[in-house]
């Protein structure tokens, strides 16, 4: 089972991102919105989002 572990990782990274930036051009950056729409907390998408280094303001209207 470990040696799994890197390929999900490495999928991870390199879908998570995209997605959190669709879900907040969807949602006009609203970050509540956003993670209601891919179904986690607001505090996880807060994270995600400082983490990878989304610029939220780029879909403020």
């Amino acid at each position: 089972m470990d040696d799994n572990l890197p390929i999900y990782r490495t999928i991870i990274a390199q879908v998570e991102k995209p997605l959190i930036e669709m879900a907040l051009e969807r949602t006009s950056g609203n970050q509540i919105r956003a993670a209601e729409l891919l179904g986690i907390n607001r505090n996880t998408i807060r994270t995600k989002i400082k983490k990878l280094g989304i610029d939220v303001k780029r879909w403020k209207v």
